[in-house]
């Protein structure tokens, strides 16, 4: 059994991964199993950055193999934000209906209403990092919908879809969603390595 710490206290995301990973030998931690675990700066700028950092710092603290994402929404209209800033894209204390509310008002005149959501994984496990990526194309309705998933997730219609991911049921959107993506590319790298021979 592998003993693997989601650096995250986002319950949300928490949901999504152990969804994910339910048939694997693995026994889930999250950040917030650990209250003095460090609380870790967002501010690389990059999502790739993010994610390598929070894994780093929770592994240095747990000493377990650990998993952390960083997720960005990436808008052509606005010039790819709020990207590595989505988070905190209405304020460094926004909460996700303020920033959805704030993105609402940005995107009130704008035609082009495509977007995608970015994820990148970053898995560290000793001295190996190992990064993976999913991404979900779509578009942005001007109300929101739904009231499952948490973020931007009521006003996000993913292509080949009439529905927001809020209005999807879990399994739906992790079939559908960027994490699922990168999750997926994450469980089959880690079944290839759970079932590896030791090295002699």
């Amino acid at each position: 059994m592998l003993d693997l710490v989601l650096a995250t206290r986002n319950p949300g995301k928490v949901r999504e991964m152990r969804a994910l990973l339910h048939d694997l030998p693995v026994r889930l931690h999250s950040a917030a199993d650990f209250p003095d675990a460090p609380d870790v700066e967002e501010d690389a700028p990059t999502l790739e950055g993010n994610a390598r950092k929070k894994a780093a710092a929770l592994h240095a603290h747990t000493g377990l193999p650990t998993l952390a994402d960083d997720t960005g929404l990436e808008v052509p209209a606005l010039g790819g934000r709020p990207g590595v800033h989505s988070a905190r894209f209405a304020g460094p204390q926004a909460d996700d209906a303020a920033n959805r509310a704030h993105l609402r008002r940005l995107m009130q005149d704008q035609p082009d209403r495509t977007a995608r959501f970015r994820t990148v994984l970053a898995f560290i496990d000793g001295g190996e990092t190992q990064l993976f990526e999913g991404l979900c194309t779509g578009r942005l309705l001007t109300e929101e919908r739904g009231h499952g998933g948490f973020g931007y997730d009521p006003l996000f219609v993913p292509d080949g879809e009439t529905r927001t991911f809020a209005e999807l049921s879990p399994e739906e959107k992790n079939r559908l969603s960027h994490r699922g993506h990168a999750l997926r590319a994450f469980v089959a790298y880690l079944r290839r390595r759970l079932s590896a021979p030791p090295s002699p």
